[in-house]
């Protein structure tokens, strides 16, 4: 892999004009196609299999003036029981009226004809039926809903429209730069160059460019979820800026070398790039792997990152060398472009090679950098650094037995949000139940055998702890379906809740002639979350299984993939620790912008492991694998790990901060499902990257000395050469050195 790598970045530098065009057309191609074939996102979560959503495709079909989303509006009065005079009933038969009349409504319910009233006469829900799903009502549908009750308002009455209806697309806006500008600032101070810097920021904006423009042209054939673009933009922009980097950085290694810019760039690609490929490799392959859970939503969510990371491989590895070329020896600091007049410098001509050897020997202002120091540190005290970073992240696992997940709900969402004020006043007048109701669906074969069972379900219903109300059936036209309405004591994501959902299907099992099933939002959320829990150790077992296995065909050693496997798991249970300790307990919840702590989102568990496990090998690869290439070239076991450390702190940390930065610029984001997933990516990064990466694997590998790199010899044998490090490539440039006399 690194002399095919080594060829295709001298390829791209000679013909960097072509290389730069190739990309720019894609991009303006991508970007045409998102323009014209760009498709509406899903907000909602379906999970074919479970009840709930047989449910709803039972309602489509046999009842479709109940299929489409729901609106309720809560309605609060100046005074008490102002809702029973004349006037006060004036007020909502006007507002019911306007609900009825806006676009795309089938009709709306009068609180007070039905009893959605409170008892103090104070508060009214108006039910408001749309005649299409959540996902198909338009912008222009939404507003004039959001809108009902002006008239109202104004008499001071308090109206605000809420419900399923309001669910839309998280927006992307400027607080989300603040990390890209970050990432800047630490490219700068990192390579000492604004061209350097500028050139691996713009090749990866390039990359994501690209990436995201094709995801959102594969829209209008593929439904993406809503959360799946903002996914694909924090791991496109923090995988491109971090591939580049390392790429970049070892081009200026070259280059400081004496490496002509050709060859520094061709060994660069050959080495740092082969590095890239297969962290990139592993990224795909997990995020791709949440396929194996038969999860629509989480797949398509995953494929669509795994998109954009791909195309950031391909954007390092062939526009970086171009970029690179037009750059030059400008890519280093002012003061050291000079070029090396010890007559090792290599021709242009592809024949010719330096006699430098690719790695060249540590100086002694190497070896007195941080890096080397802190690995020297590391792996003198490396007993109490092993135990004090198990202590410390067994000690911030502690809250991840604790975790809850549910799907978003408004009563998590972002206070003044129109959702948030609708849930509050609904809770405020008639209790956190009537936010998450649920609905149950009585499906005969014929319409005496649905009658015949709507009050068996109904007495069922009324005798199970836990209820509050039972509303009276609606018929379907042909008779043949019924749809009640349950009203729990307890919130939609409440335990009780839960327990309540699994008593009602348990009840209503036994009712002959007629199928009875639960759904309704708070019933979906259930199930969701059950089934992804239930794939998550399964998921786990899997990225577990394939990190040993990759890193032993990369490191050809035993104990190295275990080691790492063990780090990555110490990863996740600290990574969850801390988000359920402030998103869940709202521990510190203030820092991070959140207003109301509850479950974490059902998918952000099995999709954290996947990103992390990615991202955990990154810097496993780039730190051990130049442990590894100064082990097999002859340096001891301690030594090589402190080399490889010494040489890999400094991009590593730079690498983890940009990432931590891009990440982080999606905490300020007000919906609570994203700033989520910035959070613990961010912090994920950042415990894998500075506590088990940096501190202490080195600790361990020190430990384990020579050992950690055996391996049986037939598995040696029976494994393919993929020559990360590039073993291959230095062989292949020794043979063509010319003999120097």
């Amino acid at each position: 892999m690194a002399t095919l790598l080594y060829r295709l970045g001298r390829g791209a530098l000679r013909r960097r004009r072509l290389v730069v065009a190739l990309w720019l057309v894609v991009l303006v191609v991508a970007g045409l196609a998102a323009a014209t074939l760009r498709g509406p996102t899903a907000s909602n979560f379906t999970m074919p299999g479970t009840e709930s959503q047989r449910a709803l495709d039972l309602l489509a079909d046999q009842f479709p003036a109940a299929s489409g989303a729901t609106g309720t509006i809560a309605v609060k009065a100046p005074a008490d029981g102002q809702l029973a005079t004349p006037q006060g009933q004036a007020v909502v038969q006007e507002l019911v009226q306007q609900a009825s009349a806006l676009p795309g409504v089938v009709g709306a319910v009068n609180p007070l004809q039905v009893g959605a009233v409170s008892p103090n006469g104070r508060y009214a829900l108006v039910q408001v039926q749309f005649a299409t799903g959540g996902d198909d009502v338009t912008d222009e549908q939404r507003t004039a809903y959001e809108q009902v009750g002006a008239a109202a308002k104004a008499q001071g009455w308090q109206v605000a429209p809420g419900g399923e209806v309001l669910g839309g697309e998280p927006e992307i806006g400027s607080t989300e730069a603040l990390g890209v500008l970050v990432a800047a600032i630490v490219l700068i101070i990192t390579f000492g160059s604004l061209v350097a810097a500028g050139m691996t920021m713009l090749n990866a904006l390039i990359g994501v460019g690209a990436g995201m423009a094709g995801l959102f042209a594969l829209s209008g054939a593929v439904q993406l979820t809503s959360t799946a673009p903002i996914l694909a933009l924090m791991l496109g922009l923090a995988v491109g800026i971090d591939y580049s980097l390392f790429i970049t950085s070892r081009h200026r290694q070259n280059l400081l070398d004496g490496l002509s810019p050709e060859e520094a760039v061709g060994r660069a690609v050959g080495t740092a790039g082969s590095a890239v490929v297969f962290a990139g490799a592993t990224v795909v392959i997990a995020l791709a792997g949440l396929a194996v859970v038969d999860i629509p939503f989480l797949t398509v969510m995953g494929l669509a990152a795994a998109g954009t990371v791909t195309v950031a491989v391909l954007v390092a590895i062939t526009l970086q060398p171009a970029l690179l070329g037009f750059a030059g020896r400008r890519v280093l600091p002012r003061r050291l472009r000079a070029v090396p007049t010890d007559g090792t410098v290599a021709d242009e001509d592809d024949s010719d090679v330096t006699d430098r050897p690719a790695a060249a020997t540590t100086t002694t202002e190497e070896r007195n950098r941080f890096g080397f120091r802190w690995a020297r540190l590391v792996t003198r005290f490396r007993v109490p650094v092993i135990l004090v970073g198990l202590l410390g992240l067994g000690l911030l696992a502690l809250p991840t037995p604790d975790m809850r997940l549910a799907l978003p709900g408004a009563a998590t969402a972002a206070v003044g949000s129109p959702a948030r004020v609708a849930n509050d006043l609904t809770v405020e007048g008639f209790g956190a139940g009537f936010t998450g109701r649920l609905a149950v669906v009585v499906a005969g074969d014929t319409p005496q055998a649905t009658s015949a069972a709507v009050p068996q379900v109904t007495a069922l219903l009324q005798r199970t702890e836990n209820v509050l109300a039972v509303a009276p059936p609606q018929l379907s036209p042909d008779g043949r379906t019924a749809l009640l309405g349950v009203v729990p004591k307890t919130g939609p994501t409440d335990e009780a809740t839960e327990t309540l959902v699994h008593d009602i299907r348990g009840a209503v099992s036994g009712i002959p002639d007629a199928d009875v099933l639960l759904t309704g939002v708070t019933a979906i959320g259930i199930d969701v979350s059950e089934k992804l829990s239930d794939a998550l150790p399964i998921y786990l077992l899997l990225v577990v299984g394939l990190s040993v296995l990759l890193l032993m065909l990369v490191f050809r050693s035993l104990l190295v993939p275990v080691k790492a496997a063990l780090g990555f798991l110490l990863t996740v249970a600290a990574t969850f620790g801390i988000t359920v300790a402030v998103f869940q307990q709202g521990h510190l919840a203030d820092l991070v912008g959140l207003d109301t702590p509850g479950p974490l989102i059902s998918f952000l568990p099995i999709l954290l492991i996947g990103i992390l496990f990615g991202l955990a090998m990154d810097y496993e690869v780039f730190l051990v694998s130049r442990m590894r290439e100064d082990f097999v070239h002859g340096e001891t076991a301690r030594q090589a790990t402190i080399s490889g450390m010494g040489h890999g702190a400094r991009v590593v940390t730079a690498a983890a901060l940009i990432m931590i930065s891009v990440f982080g610029g999606f905490v300020f984001l007000e919906d609570p499902v994203i700033k989520s997933m910035g959070f613990a990516l961010a912090i994920g990064v950042a415990i894998d990257a500075f506590v088990v990466r940096m501190t202490i694997v080195p600790a361990v590998m020190s430990l384990l000395g020579d050992r950690a790199w055996w391996l049986p010899r037939w598995l040696n044998r029976a494994l393919p050469n993929v020559d990360i490090e590039g073993e291959g490539l230095r062989t292949h440039l020794e043979e063509r050195t010319p003999t120097h006399v």
